[in-house]
């Protein structure tokens, strides 16, 4: 059987069961393709899903984003437009397909399923698409699971209209940095909020129209309040980015990096008419539509680092750390 480098989890949960090894290349069954990995995209959910496994559990490569070569095709794939040695990209989310049917608990690559960090993975040929033609290797493996977390969000559950005022509390991670890039592309204004001045220094280089320290008051800071707020950091910003909103806005939740528990009146929510959603991930309806957006405009993915396979696990301490700004991948080849 043919054998790969990866990185894998196997033992202690978190970072100390990470390492580099040799495994087994998956069998390409009727339905999949096989994909020669060129670069794999890191996401807090790997650091997740390393945290959450047990010495008991089998080892896993992780990985959800990666794009490359079709280096093989099962039985069945003849006729989707997909050969050998075509350039993809790939849709990590599995099994959901429309925007509007929303699984219970959506599939992903890297967990359970083996992942792409590793020279070669296998995945459903409706899961691999073109990649986009302007965007290097780095960057293709930098869109996939940020940029339609932040589509959906955006779009989807937030219905951004042009000329509309958007909130991205803590900018610097990938969904942050692509969110900013696909607002300003659709034509809204957009505030940003971090710790770090250095963080707001690059945002306002990327188009974004007011930065805000966070630690400052932005309902008194801001020009004016928002229409939308797509917050990923969780209870660190829930308090201040709702006070920032308009009557009638909409705040839009993905994710909990500071913790999941905030208080909230419902006073608030009823008298000013906030309209609370929660999001994650996205669909393959809402994967393809992403794509043609990044396509149209000719955005590109913040690539903060590129690490090669071998430092799979600094690659990931780094990302645990949190200084980044935008993405950090892997390379292969």
């Amino acid at each position: 059987m043919e054998r790969m480098k990866a990185v894998t989890h196997d033992g202690p949960g978190g970072l100390a069961g990470v390492a580099v090894n040799e495994t087994a290349v998956q069998h390409v069954g009727p339905g999949d393709v096989l994909i020669e990995l060129k670069a794999a995209g890191l996401n807090h959910r790997d650091l997740f899903v390393a945290g959450a496994r047990t010495p008991a559990d089998a080892p896993l490569v992780l990985g959800a984003d990666g794009a490359g070569l079709v280096a093989a095709t099962g039985d069945g794939v003849t006729g989707t437009g997909l050969a050998v040695g075509d350039e993809v990209i790939i849709n990590p989310t599995l099994d959901w397909d429309r925007a509007s049917e929303v699984p219970e608990v959506p599939g992903i690559l890297g967990g359970p399923t083996q992942g792409t960090f590793a020279q070669y993975v296998v995945v459903p040929a409706r899961n691999v698409l073109p990649k986009p033609g302007h965007l290097d290797w780095a960057e293709a493996a930098a869109l996939p699971l940020s940029a339609v977390t932040a589509y959906r969000a955006l779009f989807t559950r937030g219905a951004l209209a042009p000329g509309e005022h958007v909130l991205l509390p803590g900018i610097g991670g990938g969904v942050a940095t692509i969110a900013l890039a696909m607002a300003k592309a659709a034509g809204a204004t957009v505030s940003v909020t971090s710790r770090s001045e250095e963080k707001l220094r690059r945002a306002r280089e990327l188009g974004a129209d007011h930065t805000l320290r966070s630690d400052a008051d932005w309902a008194a800071e801001l020009v004016r309040p928002a229409d939308l707020v797509v917050d990923s950091i969780g209870s660190a910003t829930f308090a201040p980015a709702l006070a920032a909103l308009r009557p009638g806005g909409r705040f839009v939740t993905l994710g909990a990096t500071t913790g999941a528990d905030v208080t909230l009146s419902l006073r608030e929510l009823f008298f000013r008419q906030i309209s609370l959603l929660g999001t994650s991930m996205g669909s393959a309806e809402e994967f393809h539509a992403m794509l043609a957006f990044v396509a149209e405009h000719r955005l590109r993915p913040v690539v903060h680092r590129a690490f090669p396979l071998a430092e799979g696990a600094e690659a990931l301490a780094e990302l645990a750390g949190g200084s980044q700004f935008g993405k950090l991948v892997l390379t292969l080849g």
